[in-house]
């Protein structure tokens, strides 16, 4: 406090009012930094590298396991108190909006997941959503399927229109990359989209097997949930110039960052694709 307002106040003043002798002070000032100081100063630099780079979504447990793997030798309470002492936190969340329409008369199918997110292998279980962005041109809606096993994304789809045509291209896109067998569990809430007939008759081309939420129960699809929040909070803006550039940041959230690099905690703070190189089952 001494040092950094120097030349604006009195010495002797601000010592008094600190209770810290004058001589004390210019003690303090003159001596070397301890090794503990010098380390946290390099901590500190580069947590807010990581900061920067991961656009502030880390807290202090994903931050301690991102600079341990960079070499550096700390603690989660060590890091917790350099990033208060610093000012360095995680975006708050916010709360999820949910886009669904379940108020039609499509045939809905049974809770198979029944909240069983932890399957045994790969491509046994996919759960869906949609979610939507604000742009200067209009909503940008997302489609998003995800294998539940790695919780990596495996699908995902932009457009202007909420309709079903979205989730099947989300859907495609998952099936072309993954080429599961038949007998996927294919799980969604009870939106129209997913209850239509064509969004089906694609689930029945592929011999996968529909799984729905009971009805407004977003807990039934938690990991869904989860994802939009995580995505929402750590990278998104509140309102995007237009589609393409809204479109632009789902592409770098979920393929640069989520995928590959962001550190999951379901996953024992590793990122999806890791995970799936340590655990490759079919």
């Amino acid at each position: 406090m001494i040092a950094g307002h120097q030349g604006s106040y009195p010495m002797g003043l601000m010592c008094r009012a600190l209770q810290v002798s004058t001589s004390g002070f210019y003690a303090w000032q003159d001596r070397e930094p301890s090794a503990r100081e010098v380390e946290n100063q390099a901590i500190l630099e580069e947590m807010r590298k990581i900061h920067r780079k991961y656009r502030r979504s880390y807290g202090s447990p994903r931050m301690s396991q991102e600079l341990v793997d960079r070499g550096h030798r700390c603690g989660r309470g060590r890091v917790a108190r350099l990033m208060r002492k610093n000012g360095i936190a995680a975006k708050p969340r916010k709360r999820f909006v949910a886009t669904t329409d379940s108020n039609h008369g499509l045939p809905v199918a049974k809770n198979l997941l029944d909240r069983e997110f932890t399957p045994s292998a790969s491509n046994r279980v996919w759960v869906s959503d949609i979610t939507f962005l604000r742009t200067l041109t209009g909503w940008l809606y997302v489609a998003v399927t995800l294998e539940l096993f790695s919780r990596k994304v495996v699908g995902w789809a932009t457009g202007s229109s909420i309709d079903a045509e979205l989730v099947i291209r989300a859907l495609r896109m998952a099936v072309e990359t993954r080429r599961p067998e038949r007998g996927l569990i294919h799980h969604s809430d009870q939106g129209s989209q997913y209850a239509s007939d064509a969004f089906q008759k694609v689930l029945k081309e592929f011999g996968m097997i529909c799984s729905m939420s009971r009805r407004a129960n977003c807990w039934d699809n938690a990991p869904m949930e989860s994802f939009f929040g995580s995505m929402k909070v750590e990278w998104l803006e509140e309102i995007y110039g237009n589609q393409e550039q809204a479109t632009q940041d789902v592409f770098e959230y979920i393929e640069v960052f989520y995928n590959r690099e962001r550190r999951h905690s379901t996953l024992g703070g590793i990122n999806p694709s890791r995970f799936e190189d340590l655990n490759i089952t079919t």
